[in-house]
């Protein structure tokens, strides 16, 4: 069984998408092991894009995950990590095939959503960002 981090971001939460983006993982038959309603903190927003730090890019995403209410989710399953990744779609709106989660209501490369660790090891190093080991059901 694999981990994985997601995250709705402050769009999807401002777009009242939590329950749709939730109910897809659901009918995919991902197990939900963590789950919280929170505001981030520019410095947990930090930790978690540390890896990011000292690209163009890396301020914009901080201020904007920052600025509002994120969903953050452990999800498992088997492969769990690419299931997730093939189900939020591109990046880009413009790339996102129909039927994935920014393919049907994504509006932008920034404002795309949803978050989801790109690998085992970035699960790895993510979900400690946003849960303790208390709050993850076995």
């Amino acid at each position: 069984m694999e981990q994985t981090l997601v995250l709705i971001k402050p769009d999807g939460v401002n777009r009242r998408m939590i329950g749709e983006i939730i109910r897809r993982f659901e009918r995919r038959t991902l197990d939900i092991k963590a789950l919280k309603i929170t505001r981030p903190s520019r410095a947990l927003i930090e930790r978690h894009y540390e890896v990011h730090r000292g690209k163009p890019f890396f301020e914009g995403v901080v201020k904007y995950m920052s600025s509002g209410t994120v969903v953050a989710l452990v999800l498992e399953g088997n492969d769990a990590i690419g299931i997730v990744r093939n189900m939020m779609g591109a990046l880009n709106p413009l790339d996102a095939q129909p039927g994935t989660i920014r393919g049907d209501f994504t509006l932008s490369v920034q404002e795309n959503l949803v978050h989801g660790s790109d690998s085992p090891e970035s699960a790895m190093r993510e979900i400690p960002v946003w849960f303790t080991p208390e709050e993850i059901l076995p």
